[in-house]
């Protein structure tokens, strides 16, 4: 044999760079359910099903198209516990004389893949991830001389770079760049909100399920009902039915919030981008024709684009740019321990409980659900940022470290000190009020400031800021806020503070 070739879980696209020029007559493929990274962390049961499925099926076409492919099953016998050993049992059957690699999406499996050079003494090749639309190099040039790394300016070069949105005289299409001001209607109660695909589920995700049944019984979560795609088509088919039925409304209504409704408008294709069964510049062109059809208006797609094009590549790109010693920021010292309630509900806080629910049913809650509600009380309420981090690593499908770490230390929790992030994303009740109806049903009132009913994202909020007024008074997109605290009496301003650390109190009892 010469080329061993292997693949990680996120790596499930027939166009990765690590399968160019495989010689079907010498070279084998490797993929491994590496027992290590699904133990290692409480993964949400949902998300472990998902990926060892797709897995699976992935290796199963593999196969059917010809390829030698060694694949290695969690419950195999021949299942080693180090990678490493597992690696030198199949260079033992396959004999290669060199090892290809495309390069992974965490940091510690590129530190891996680099001792490997010297531990197996084989030849070891990592080539880019051409599935992402901007390399590290491009977005080390972008990055170059300048002293504040917004997404917006990043989004527009992507843009032009694509011809994505961009008329022929080389502006944008619509005459601006961004629609997001459109894109922030409150809920209405009138919403028709079109049902989701269901797929059938094969013989392989059948034993898939059994097995997480089985072996991660324990695991936080909920399994079934099970209605992820798990294979290329099928993610085709969730992305088309997206395309035609949800994205004529996704953008009016994507920063709204309701009971009992997880999804809204929201595509559900992150899962399907981040294990590689969909590729990013695929979805975005189909967007664009559906704008040019005249199927969804200019602010849907734009915004739906913007999520792609602009933030996911922008997130990956501040990851490599930025490790390994982003894995190590908390510019606000948040070290408060991460309250029962994330994993359990049990709180009277009706939007995180809501918020924690819909991610314990479907291993998903949408970008506001994450951002405004669970993270922004994390960010108020000081909590540990590697707590918080593991907990979205663990619950969501979509979640690998390279996106879910900016979005989560930088977005969420300002804790990279603005690097991501203009400002802090915190926010008080009124904010989840005006873009839910969540507080209707809530055992305390978002328009109160202090005593035993009043929302305890107000208190905390107002804690917040004057805990870190040195860091954010002079921040130029924060001075109403301010502003308004200055006009505070001292007595109110200490009555809040006094009731915040109430609050703090409540939640380390578990009784908030």
């Amino acid at each position: 044999m010469t080329t061993l070739r292997i693949i990680f879980p996120d790596q499930l696209s027939k166009s990765i760079s690590s399968l160019e020029g495989l010689d079907k007559n010498t070279d084998g493929v490797m993929i491994c359910e590496y027992i290590q990274d699904l133990t290692s962390i409480s993964h949400h049961s949902k998300k472990i099903a998902f990926i060892l499925s797709a897995m699976r099926h992935f290796a199963k076409e593999l196969i059917e198209d010809g390829i030698n492919t060694s694949y290695i099953q969690f419950d195999a016998l021949i299942n080693e516990t180090s990678f490493l050993k597992q690696i030198k049992k199949v260079i033992q059957e396959l004999n290669p004389l060199l090892i290809i690699v495309t390069k992974p999406s965490e940091f510690r499996l590129l530190k891996m893949i680099n001792s490997w050079k010297t531990l197996l003494n084989i030849p070891t090749e990592i080539l880019d991830d051409t599935r992402f639309l901007c390399s590290d190099n491009d977005f080390k040039k972008w990055v170059k001389d300048k002293k504040q790394l917004r997404m917006e300016f990043f989004y527009r070069e992507m843009r032009k770079k694509y011809s994505i949105l961009i008329d022929s005289d080389g502006s944008p299409t619509g005459g601006r760049w961004n629609y997001d001001k459109e894109n922030r209607k409150p809920p209405s109660k009138y919403l028709d909100i079109p049902p989701r695909l269901s797929h059938k589920k094969s013989f392989i995700t059948k034993d898939v399920l059994a097995l997480v049944k089985n072996r991660f019984s324990k695991n936080f979560g909920i399994l079934e009902p099970f209605h992820y795609a798990v294979t290329r088509d099928e993610a085709l088919k969730e992305l088309d039915h997206f395309i035609k039925f949800i994205l004529p409304k996704f953008g009016d209504y994507q920063d709204a919030m309701l009971a009992s409704e997880p999804y809204l408008y929201h595509s559900l294709i992150s899962s399907y981008l981040n294990v590689g069964l969909l590729l990013p510049l695929e979805v975005c062109k189909k967007a664009e024709i559906a704008y040019n059809d005249n199927l969804a208006s200019i602010n849907c797609v734009e915004g739906f684009i913007r999520q792609i094009l602009g933030w996911r590549e922008y997130i990956r790109g501040i990851y490599w740019h930025f490790m390994p010693e982003y894995a190590n920021l908390n510019s606000l010292n948040a070290t408060i321990t991460l309250p029962d309630f994330y994993w359990t509900t049990n709180t009277k806080m009706f939007c995180v409980a809501e918020a924690v629910t819909h991610t314990r049913d479907h291993a998903y809650s949408h970008h506001i659900q994450r951002l405004m509600i669970t993270g922004n009380f994390a960010l108020i309420a000081g909590l540990d940022v590697k707590q918080v981090q593991q907990w979205y690593l663990a619950v969501y499908s979509d979640a690998f470290e390279w996106v879910e770490m900016p979005n989560t230390l930088g977005m969420s929790l300002f804790g990279d000190n603005g690097i991501v992030a203009s400002k802090p994303y915190a926010a008080s009740g009124k904010y989840i009020n005006r873009m839910s109806n969540y507080c209707k049903k809530c055992y305390y009132d978002p328009n109160q400031m202090t005593g035993e009913k009043s929302c305890p994202f107000n208190s905390l909020y107002w804690d917040f800021l004057v805990r870190h007024e040195d860091k954010f008074r002079g921040n130029q997109r924060m001075p109403f806020v301010f502003t308004t605290w200055d006009k505070f009496t001292p007595e109110k301003k200490q009555e809040i503070r006094t009731h915040a650390k109430i609050i703090l109190q409540k939640m380390s009892e578990g009784i908030l």
